[in-house]
């Protein structure tokens, strides 16, 4: 019989190891990836060769690079601002009012997310072709941003919908009790309080639209952004360019990710001192 302490140490051992080996499977190709970025040989292979930032400089170099980057960013900007309002309108609706036919409402705000990428993309490209036919005009930024914003706004619903459930709405009706009006108590207790999980929101919208691929590649037309970039490049052979792009890429991200994090932290400690001690 083994004593409970030991049986103790084997399932620490044992949940420790499961978690580092998690960690590891996540984490080794964006390290492995990190690494290639820098070596000296124009092939991938392990070991890495040499230390080089000539790859980081060619990549810089490339004619298509920087309009890709900006078609990106345009696309990604206007895609989170359309989906984080959509989603956030949506979110309030979804857990603060009670509506005839809200399940049906519920049921089409995530119908997309039932189909995958690939799928959503043909099937709006086969309906922007009938339209564009009818009215005249063809896929370009303007269709990839509306075929992001149908893909990426139920992501923003659910992040913000989160935030509206923990929301205390005793808040609001302190701030009515003491005079405010409608547009004081949404600008100083609502949207304060709200405003992590919008940002939340419209980090994980803009990072989705960034890196979409299916949805850009369908609906972009002649456009390029940098999915169909990286793309265009690997399928002519593997280069050394592209683990430095997804290095360029990994930075900002994390960034944005650790900067959402910080401000859902301090909203949490703003929420809990505005509420009355027991």
């Amino acid at each position: 019989m083994m004593s409970p302490r030991f049986k103790d140490i084997v399932l620490d051992t044992v949940l420790i190891g499961s978690v580092l080996a998690l960690l590891l499977f996540f984490y080794a190709p964006i390290i492995t990836l990190v690494a290639f970025s820098f070596t000296s040989s124009r092939v991938l292979t392990l070991p890495i060769e040499g230390f080089s930032l000539a790859w980081y400089s060619e990549l810089i170099s490339r004619p298509d690079f920087f309009p890709a980057v900006i078609n990106s960013a345009v696309v990604a900007a206007i895609s989170m601002v359309f989906a984080t309002a959509f989603g956030t309108a949506g979110a309030v609706a979804w857990i603060r009012y009670r509506f005839r036919l809200q399940s049906a409402f519920r049921a089409v705000t995530f119908a997309p997310l039932l189909f995958p990428q690939l799928l959503l993309g043909v099937v709006m490209l086969l309906w922007f072709s009938v339209l564009g036919n009818w009215l005249g005009f063809s896929t370009g930024l303007a269709t990839v941003i509306i075929g992001h914003v149908v893909y990426i706004t139920p992501f923003a619903l659910v992040i913000v919908a989160v935030q509206v459930y923990g929301f205390d709405d005793t808040l609001e009706d302190a701030a009515r009790d003491a005079g405010a009006n409608g547009w004081e108590v949404f600008r100083e207790i609502t949207f304060p309080l709200l405003w992590p999980g919008i940002f939340s929101a419209a980090i994980f919208a803009f990072l989705l639209s960034w890196g979409n691929f299916y949805v850009s590649y369908s609906l972009a037309g002649t456009a390029r952004t940098l999915p169909i970039f990286v793309y265009s490049g690997i399928a002519v052979g593997s280069s050394p360019i592209y683990p430095a792009l997804a290095t360029l890429n990994l930075v900002p991200a994390l960034l944005l990710v650790v900067t959402a994090e910080v401000l859902r932290r301090r909203a949490l400690k703003r929420q809990s001192a505005s509420l009355p001690s027991s």
